[in-house]
């Protein structure tokens, strides 16, 4: 997989963050736009690989200048985060290869989602594996192996899992990991992170387990 180049097109900063983790995740560039600099960056001399348009508060104007722009550009492939309670008016350009995502998922499911749109067809490189002992997990297939058998997680245990095992040897707080993990307005405590953190230990077993180390009063680090 070779350097791309991202163009995010959002209104708030709600996913500055995730895309600092993205940038770091993945082999990209990110270059930030709103819908008053949105003009000047198409007109900068860059190509971009994908656009990641937040539709949090972006006026009509706004989508129709970006449909025009990846219309004319080749049909950029464009992933749109939407927030869930407004998926009915969820607005995608008609042609291209084109994916959404809701504002509240998962830091994991945002990297795959952008991954796929931006290497089309490499869904099994191998930076879509990540390998721990006898473990393997596919972040394209949202798939986790022990032993070459499949694990039956839910799609939270997985989520859980996969973010801890690509993100290793750092500790995260349990509050981090909500945000991180169950996404930006998931209300509920951090009792849940301890309760999912237990179930994935008894479905993964004792080896992969003990990469999984809790941090006195701070939370859990995937330790390699």
């Amino acid at each position: 997989m070779h350097h791309k180049n991202i163009l995010l097109v959002a209104k708030t900063s709600r996913y500055i963050e995730r895309m600092r983790e993205l940038k770091h995740a993945l082999d990209v560039s990110i270059l930030p736009t709103t819908p008053e600099t949105f003009s000047q960056a198409i007109s900068s001399g860059h190509d971009f690989d994908l656009v990641v348009l937040d539709s949090n508060g972006l006026e009509q104007d706004t989508l129709n200048a970006v449909d025009s722009y990846v219309s004319d550009n080749g049909f950029i492939p464009t992933l749109v985060i939407q927030d869930e309670s407004k998926l009915g008016s969820l607005h995608l350009p008609a042609q291209g290869r084109n994916d959404f995502i809701t504002s509240t998922a998962s830091e994991a499911e945002f990297e795959v989602r952008c991954a796929l749109l931006l290497w089309p067809g490499e869904e099994s490189a191998p930076a879509d594996i990540a390998t721990v002992d006898n473990m393997t997990i596919n972040l394209a297939t949202y798939q986790v192996y022990i032993d070459e058998k499949p694990v039956d997680l839910t799609l939270m245990e997985y989520s859980l899992l996969s973010f801890l095992a690509t993100h290793p040897s750092r500790a995260y707080s349990r509050e981090t990991l909500l945000h991180r993990v169950w996404g930006f307005e998931y209300c509920g405590g951090t009792r849940t992170v301890d309760v999912h953190i237990r179930r994935v230990r008894s479905k993964v077993g004792p080896q992969v387990a003990s990469h999984i180390v809790t941090v006195r009063g701070v939370g859990y680090l995937f330790k390699i």
